[in-house]
């Protein structure tokens, strides 16, 4: 667990300085990699598969070389530091455990490697074992846990030497919905308990939002945005994150006018609409206006809006708590709107004509996404 000094030590953790990797020498599957991360912090790295982001993780770990750049890790250069030396916890969503070891032979073995001293080896694994609820199940094989408990075995297995970083890829893809679910409040108990440090990658967005203190979003091997779950979702960098961090709207346009933290855009369906500027753009700037469908009102609910919309139901599910309507505007553009039930007693027919509204703070006039 670190001190209270290094948790205050300003210094990162982790450091990749204009890191790249190709494994054609022409592909760039990383590019140009500048990223901090902070003692104590748990980053994901988010992203679609063939982003970067595993690389990234990989890289660190010790499993693949940089095709250029540094990577730091507490200050010291480990480009050419081979993995055993590196004193990483690694968790995996296949486990990686040893079906003909015990699960405390299991947690032993980094601990037998390492020759520590038998009544250490024993504290340490029995302290692993409390840390993740599993006091009593030492002698048990894999074979003969859940998944949820051979997960908590392969995390009692990274943190049982006290690492100096933990890395997880995946670490919950093959739990089910439910279970996963449980096991990412179950992680972020135990991070908040250690304070240590945590690199998560995952391609679930959700998972990613509810874990971390901040999540880098990969795509096309560039960091498009790194910010808290709620920036992330509420004023996200461009139209890529804005598409991959929950459901949006994005419609495409031209910026015909700025005046201070807002614009008019000219839709390509010819509409006019007034939005926030999610970046600095210009007069004539080609724009993406980006909205969650909570955030778009409907009939009544609309009248005051500055930007309200006629068009056409296309599609009503109802959820119990919300109905999503899916709304055809003029030009054939569709939008999704997740309308509270409570407000909508009346249920809508395919076909009926409606009229949407958006408020301008919640309608941002985005660029493309870096590298798209």
């Amino acid at each position: 667990m670190p001190t209270r000094a290094e948790r205050n030590d300003v210094t990162p953790h982790v450091s990749f300085r204009k890191v790249r990797k190709t494994y054609d020498g022409e592909n760039l599957v990383v590019r140009d990699l500048d990223l901090d991360v902070q003692r104590g912090e748990f980053l994901t790295l988010l992203g679609p598969s063939g982003s970067g982001k595993t690389t990234c993780l990989m890289m660190l770990a010790g499993f693949e070389t940089p095709t250029g750049g540094e990577i730091r890790l507490g200050g010291r250069v480990i480009n050419s530091v081979p993995p055993h030396k590196r004193n990483i916890g690694m968790v995996f969503q296949n486990y990686a455990l040893f079906p003909h070891m015990s699960v405390r032979e299991n947690l032993r073995f980094p601990l037998d490697v390492r020759r520590l001293p038998t009544a250490e080896i024993d504290r340490k694994v029995d302290r692993a074992l409390d840390m993740v609820q599993l006091r009593g199940f030492g002698e048990r094989y894999p074979r003969q846990m859940s998944g949820g408990q051979q997960q908590r075995v392969a995390l009692a297995r990274a943190l049982v030497f006290d690492p100096e970083l933990v890395l997880m890829d995946e670490p919950l893809g093959a739990l089910d919905k439910q279970l996963r679910e449980h096991m990412q409040i179950e992680l972020k108990h135990i991070h908040e308990k250690l304070g240590i440090t945590v690199v998560f990658v995952t391609h679930d967005q959700g998972e990613a939002l509810t874990l971390s203190d901040r999540v880098a979003v990969f795509h096309q091997g560039v960091i498009q945005q790194i910010d808290d779950p709620a920036t992330l979702y509420e004023k996200p960098a461009n139209d890529f994150v804005a598409s991959f961090i929950g459901e949006n709207n994005a419609l495409g346009g031209y910026v015909e006018s700025v005046h201070g933290e807002g614009c008019q855009v000219k839709l390509d369906n010819g509409t006019r609409v007034q939005a926030s500027l999610g970046n600095p753009l210009k007069r004539g700037d080609r724009a993406v206006v980006s909205v969650r469908p909570e955030c778009v009102q409907i009939n009544a609910q609309s009248l005051g809006c500055a930007n309200r919309l006629g068009g056409y139901v296309r599609e009503v599910i109802y959820l119990g708590d919300h109905l999503r309507v899916r709304v055809e505007l003029a030009g054939r553009r569709e939008i999704v709107v997740k309308a509270p039930a409570a407000q909508h007693k009346r249920r809508f027919d395919m076909g009926d004509a409606i009229h949407v509204g958006i408020h301008p703070e919640h309608l941002r006039a985005l660029h493309m996404a870096v590298g798209a």
